[in-house]
């Protein structure tokens, strides 16, 4: 241990103490070195691709987390949760906007170093879809619990404010995995052409398909439900 703060005091034998915590050497070597890459954007598509998983890894940590504090009845605690995992889509989706910088000929290049990758396989990606179906469950056991219908989540919500939010922060958790299944379909479109065949034998077209695909369609049903009850009440109460 020293007194003197500009020297480390953490183990390892980088040459600061943020340099040890964070393990940047390691980090830093993940990417491959320029003699080793068959185009320059290979560092632009692993700096994206790197980086994005480390957001899915922290969402998927937090979507489990938050599915069981809503088991707990820790709404308010989920729901604060469930905002930072909703930040980490934007960050996967926002970051993707890189590879629309990426020239389609020089993507070309690049593919033929991915071997057999494909998104497909990102193990955020296959983790995050294995933990959504038990937050979704996770909060019909709340509905089940509270004795309320989601409907009257909606139309009594101050009743159940802390539902109604965690309802919210859901859809807008569902939505954002829409938003990032587009951009991902649009920048593989942009890169290879909607018509073409990915690299592992997915139709472009195929990706296109998944974006209409609801994870939590009950959030989203409550929706159509509601204008129908809205409407009736309406006409019921019209004049007479």
């Amino acid at each position: 241990m020293t007194d003197d703060p500009n020297l480390p005091i953490l183990p390892g034998e980088a040459a600061s103490d943020y340099e040890r915590y964070l393990r940047t050497d390691e980090l830093l070597a993940l990417q491959k070195p320029a003699e080793d890459r068959v185009h320059r954007d290979e560092l632009l598509f692993q700096t994206v691709h790197q980086s994005s998983e480390l957001w899915l890894k922290l969402a998927v940590s937090e979507v489990e987390e938050a599915t069981r504090l809503i088991d707990s009845d820790e709404l308010p605690a989920a729901t604060r949760l469930l905002r930072r995992v909703v930040l980490c889509l934007r960050q996967v989706t926002d970051a993707l906007d890189m590879l629309d910088l990426l020239d389609p000929w020089d993507y070309h290049a690049v593919r033929t170093a991915l071997g057999h990758g494909s998104g497909f396989d990102s193990p955020g990606f296959r983790h995050l879809a294995r933990a959504t179906p038990a937050l979704g469950a996770a909060f019909e056991r709340a509905l089940e619990r509270t004795g309320v219908s989601l409907e009257d989540v909606y139309r009594r919500r101050a009743e159940f404010e802390a539902l109604h939010q965690l309802a919210e922060l859901l859809t807008d958790y569902d939505e954002r995995l829409r938003l990032w299944r587009f951009r991902h379909y649009s920048v593989v479109a942009r890169a290879i052409g909607e018509e073409s065949i990915g690299i592992q034998g997915t139709p472009v077209q195929v990706l296109a398909k998944l974006i209409a695909q609801r994870q939590l369609p009950r959030l989203w049903e409550v929706r159509s439900r509601l204008t129908e009850i809205f409407d009736a009440e309406q006409t019921a109460s019209g004049p007479g």
